[in-house]
């Protein structure tokens, strides 16, 4: 029988309440884990005998859970399943994987390092329509794969944490991946934002293989129906599966090619009657958690994190294509990504790249060649110089300002205030802080408001600053004291102030 599974859920809104249905029919759902109290009681009442929980770390630390189901909305995919591979679960996850490959990455790592299954719900790969395509064309009876198109549109559900190639794609390029067998030589997508500014509504991502395969998918929430359609051509028929069909009607071939004649092609609709090849088929959300049961018990899925890994960077090279035309048609000679916001009256220089779930703050000036990491807030009125490098999970409040090439390690805090009040307001007390040009702050060191850091100055990791350092210092410690000098290459300088690498003397200057 294997390793017995006892899964808790997490999430079991729009998606996770079918994913519940399906984990409680085939008997392994013991913890269903939900923010939402309605919804822990929508679930109580269909599932009298699981346990419900509004906290996921409670739920993570149940030592009879051994297995997690994540259906909660894109961007914290990553940051629940990373915890869950951890604490040595198996994790089933929806589509996307995450929202970046780096993290993807780091997941699929995790999943090999811990042992535990990595499993992504492209649930869509278990459709035996799906499966029946895969053995016509292992069969060559399409001939040699030409084509592929897929339609997925329908009217909502309408998100705003992701857009629509997110939302709806991953199924359509997990299973053309699949069909192909091929990884794509290029991405291309185009996208059309109606509700929102920098949310697109509608998108058609085209791709192209080595063997000469092509495919293009079209996706749309602004759709009157719903339409779910995968077109197969080959150069001795054609398949149609159309989700949305009558039972009866879900997936037909159709002997029709495309014949040469006097070196022009020329549609050749040959004789014969279109095949249904539509049988009763189990549900496929039902396959895909047996699927995720077997590969927990040594059986190799499908979907796993390897699958969703490619899966996710077609994904992101779409988006890259995306993003590219957008800020081209924009004339902005910088980048956001999709997930981060500007906001009004912010100016932002050429080649600046802002990376996800930033947010950029009303009045800030941030200037050329900046990069800025992930979960990075500037503002407002934010100051930020050239050529600066801010790490992931920084914020840069107002009364803070970098001069040219500085570099803000991970986690590393500023601070505007000396004496903070959650009920006084004390913002026309902000003290002014200054980081000069150059200097270096190490990861997770601390930074009191009302400094001075000097140019080329060298903070050390986790690090206290509670007062002025001076140009070139090496300071470090809690609090932070003066260790020696460091020359503007990042080299420590001799008693002298004389650096070994580069020569320079700051002594003497």
């Amino acid at each position: 029988m294997g390793e017995k599974i006892n899964l808790a859920l997490i999430g079991a809104g729009h998606w996770g309440k079918h994913l519940a249905r399906v984990f409680f029919e085939l008997g392994i759902l013991k913890i269903i884990c939900d923010s939402s109290e309605d919804i822990l009681k929508i679930q109580s009442a269909k599932y009298p005998e699981i346990e419900t929980s509004l906290s996921f770390d409670d739920t993570l630390s149940a030592t009879h859970i051994n297995a997690i189901a994540i259906a909660t909305p894109a961007e914290q995919h990553y940051s629940l399943a990373k915890q869950s591979l951890l604490a040595g679960k198996h994790v089933f996850v929806e589509k996307p994987l995450s929202m970046a490959v780096m993290e993807g990455e780091e997941l699929v790592q995790i999943a090999k390092q811990k042992g535990k299954v990595l499993f992504v719900g492209h649930v869509l790969q278990y459709h035996p329509a799906i499966q029946t395509i895969k053995n016509l064309l292992q069969d060559g009876q399409l001939g040699k794969l030409q084509y592929i198109y897929s339609n997925r549109l329908n009217l909502g559900k309408i998100r705003r944490e992701e857009n629509i190639l997110w939302s709806f794609a991953p199924h359509d390029i997990s299973v053309i991946l699949s069909l192909v067998g091929e990884d794509p030589i290029e991405v291309t997508a185009t996208g059309t934002n109606i509700l929102h500014p920098e949310i697109a509504d509608t998108t058609t991502t085209n791709i192209k293989f080595p063997s000469g395969v092509g495919a293009h998918i079209f996706v749309s929430w602004l759709h009157p129906f719903k339409e779910q359609k995968l077109v197969l051509i080959g150069d001795q028929g054609m398949i149609v599966f159309d989700d949305t069909a009558p039972t009866d009607q879900k997936l037909i071939m159709y002997p029709h090619q495309i014949s040469w004649k006097n070196g022009i092609p020329v549609p050749d609709k040959r004789q014969g009657n279109p095949v249904d090849l539509t049988k009763q088929w189990n549900e496929p959300l039902m396959e895909e958690g047996r699927a995720f049961i077997n590969s927990i018990h040594g059986e190799p899925a499908i979907t796993e994190g390897e699958e969703g890994l490619k899966v996710l960077n077609v994904l992101q090279r779409a988006q890259a294509s995306m993003d590219n035309k957008n800020d081209s048609a924009k004339n902005k000679p910088y980048f956001v990504h999709q997930s981060s916001s500007v906001d009004e009256d912010c100016e932002i220089g050429k080649n600046t790249r802002v990376w996800h779930y930033s947010h950029i703050l009303k009045g800030t000036r941030i200037g050329e060649n900046v990069n800025i990491g992930q979960n990075v807030m500037i503002g407002p009125n934010g100051i930020v110089g050239n050529n600066v490098k801010i790490q992931n999970n920084v914020s840069v409040y107002e009364g803070v300002t970098l001069e040219n090439d500085v570099f803000c390690g991970p986690s590393c805090v500023f601070t505007n205030v000396i004496n903070p009040r959650s009920k006084i307001s004390r913002k026309n007390e902000f003290k002014p802080t200054i980081v000069r040009q150059g200097a270096t702050i190490g990861a997770n060191a601390t930074i009191l408001c009302g400094v001075t850091i000097g140019k080329f100055a060298f903070i050390g990791a986790g690090s206290v600053v509670t007062k002025d350092v001076p140009d070139n210092g090496l300071v470090y410690g809690n609090p932070a004291e003066l260790h020696g000098w460091v020359c503007e290459c990042g080299n420590r300088l001799d008693n002298d102030k004389k650096c070994a690498s580069c020569g320079i003397n700051i002594g003497s200057s």
